[in-house]
């Protein structure tokens, strides 16, 4: 038994015998059952964010600068600006992370006065 053990713990068996096919099963039922018995600490995406792609680049410093589709947001004129920037931070937390800060934002506007995007810098 202790010869079986110590063979399992260093991997001694040829691919086909009965006993790496035994192991290559624990890890695989470890790989899909695991995630209904403990929580990782992962989350689901939530629907309701942006539906179009963001771009994210460095702003050359600690930071990021992530572009989001002004459709994506829609703020009413007037909203102040701490509901601004967690509006744009929920919207930046899918690429970004749970611990994102928003820094600073600017609405860019077409010719014509229309919103286009959003560019946000933010840093973890």
């Amino acid at each position: 038994m202790k010869r079986i053990l110590k063979s399992y713990f260093y991997w001694t068996y040829q691919r086909g015998d009965f006993h790496y096919d035994v192991m290559v099963t624990l890890i695989l039922a470890f790989i899909f059952i695991t995630p209904h018995l403990w929580d990782y600490g992962d989350k689901p995406s939530v629907l309701g964010l942006p539906t179009h792609p963001m771009s994210v680049t460095s702003d050359g410093g600690r930071g990021m600068m992530i572009t989001i589709q002004a459709s994506d947001i829609v703020v009413p004129a007037g909203t102040p600006d701490s509901e601004v920037k967690k509006a744009l931070r929920k919207a930046v937390e899918p690429v970004a992370g749970d611990a994102v800060s928003v820094e600073r934002w600017v609405l860019e506007r077409d010719a014509q006065g229309n919103p286009q995007a959003w560019k946000v810098w933010a840093h973890r």
